[in-house]
């Protein structure tokens, strides 16, 4: 281990708690206030402390738990107020090493080497060792008002240098900047779900295989962690596990394990699709055709929802109709509701972005048309609201003005985007989601005149049911100057 020539220790900040305990100090030594320690570092600078930097303190057995508590006797951090308990612990040259953090308390774990050098802290440090010997561990609280039990955890943790990973086998490795290729060998076909995971670097992996296959991800698994969940063929597969940025280091782990699919198993990816059917897909880079046959002409919703992927629906039919949606359907979902007349459909599943890839479901429905009046045109009436039905064409409405005054318009729909506008009488005005949500909202003042209000969706291939309502109040317009 390299020898510091001062015992200097200089204030770590993280996440808002410090790790340090004395600004430009040695940490003080067990029964010594921070004074003596820097008087004492004062005289004896350039000697080294090995022995003072773990005399007297507890220490921890590798791969046995220690528990402590964090109370207002522990020894303070001038820095922020916080408190904080020191530990020895001994480690073995080219060991990897996990210390973790849990409990009641807020706060972190630091690792010191015997010169109090910072090494790592958080609540999960993982470290290489260069040199056998002693090293100091310091648990401290988040901040000021940071108290409580904790559980220190530690464990050496098994590498394997292993360039090839079997389903269900995970292995743990350590990257140290550049990639690193493992081969994988699928036996039968079927569905995979394969993890890269680390608590030291952002995790990137790739996947190439038989006829051209390949994926990459970055964040698929949450937490910076990589998945590729898909559909494998047999056959020899290269996984490539490196950092996001090319610069990682540390441990990571990898594993494939078959992906369970809900209900009774069954994909379809291509098809008819039935009102009041629902049916699993899998996407995995290429668009899916459905056939959709509707026999009755009626109000219907057709659904794609995936955890894995951004869905994204296309409806093409007779007459030219054409619809597309991507988000109405909520949480990156996809719904187009609309009116449907007899005949057949061709339905495209894919997903907004096409370079993901996971499984799904489709669903169709038929609806009752709603109990209402629709009305698609003619004069807006003030203190009135009225329903509507948007598809693909902007629908048009007269305002009349008689005196000058404060027009609000609102315009509301649970299936699409909504956009509004007003014009006429030198006004071009527009909104699109200022009532919240998807909603829009206009309000301006207006000089006497007749004025065109079209309502639409934000995106010209939605359609559905809204609601549009006016509200007038008369007021003082002062003249252009």
């Amino acid at each position: 281990m390299a020898k510091s020539s001062s015992l200097a220790f200089v204030l770590v900040a993280v996440g808002g708690a410090a790790v340090g305990f004395i600004v430009a100090q040695a940490l003080p030594l067990p029964g010594q206030t921070a004074e003596e320690a820097s008087v004492e570092n004062a005289e004896a600078t350039d000697q080294p402390a090995v022995a003072e930097a773990v005399e007297g303190l507890q220490r921890i057995t590798l791969a046995e738990r220690l528990r402590g508590e964090i109370t207002s006797a522990s020894e303070l951090n001038g820095n922020d107020g916080s408190r904080f308990m020191r530990y020895a612990i001994s480690l073995d040259e080219d060991e990897i090493v996990e210390i973790s953090l849990s409990g009641a308390l807020q706060g972190v774990v630091a690792l010191y080497d015997d010169q109090l050098q910072l090494l790592d802290n958080a609540p999960v440090v993982r470290h290489r060792v260069e040199e056998s010997g002693d090293y100091v561990v310091v648990v401290s609280g988040a901040d000021a008002h940071s108290y409580g039990p904790f559980a220190v955890d530690s464990r050496s943790v098994e590498l394997t240098d292993a360039d090839t990973v079997s389903v269900g086998e995970p292995i743990d490795s350590w990257l140290q900047g550049e990639s690193r290729e493992i081969t994988l060998t699928i036996e039968e076909a079927g569905l995979y779900q394969l993890e890269m995971r680390s608590d030291d670097f952002d995790p990137y992996l790739e996947v190439a295989g038989p006829n051209g296959y390949v994926r990459e991800d970055d964040d698929s698994a949450g937490d910076l962690d990589a998945r590729i969940a898909d559909f494998l063929e047999p056959g020899e597969y290269t996984l490539t596990a490196r950092s996001a940025y090319g610069d990682g280091n540390g441990v990571y782990t990898l594993s494939v394990a078959p992906h369970e699919l809900p209900g009774d198993g069954e994909l379809r990816n291509d098809g008819a699709l039935t009102p009041d059917d629902t049916l699993n897909g899998w996407y995995s880079g290429q668009e899916l055709s459905y056939q959709v046959e509707v026999e009755e002409a009626g109000m219907y919703h057709i659904e794609m929802r995936g955890n894995d992927i951004d869905a994204y629906l296309v409806l093409q039919g007779p007459n030219g109709y054409y619809r597309e949606d991507d988000d109405s359907a909520g949480n990156l979902d996809a719904r187009i509701a609309d009116f449907l007349a007899p005949g057949v459909y061709e339905l495209t599943a894919r997903t907004a972005y096409g370079d993901s890839s996971g499984m799904f479901s489709l669903s169709m429905e038929a609806r009752d048309m709603p109990d209402v009046e629709l009305r698609n045109e003619g004069t807006l009436t003030p203190g009135e609201s009225l329903n509507g039905w948007y598809s693909s064409e902007p629908l048009t409405y007269q305002l009349e003005v008689e005196e000058s005054s404060l027009v609000t318009l609102e315009m509301r729909s649970a299936d699409f985007d909504t956009f509004i506008e007003i014009s006429g009488q030198g006004v071009a005005v527009s909104d699109d989601d200022s009532a919240g949500g998807t909603d829009s909202r206009l309000q301006e003042q207006l000089l006497p005149g007749t004025y065109t209000v079209s309502a639409s969706g934000f995106s010209t291939t939605a359609s559905g049911m809204f609601e549009l309502s006016l509200e007038m109040e008369p007021t003082n317009i002062p003249p252009e100057l």
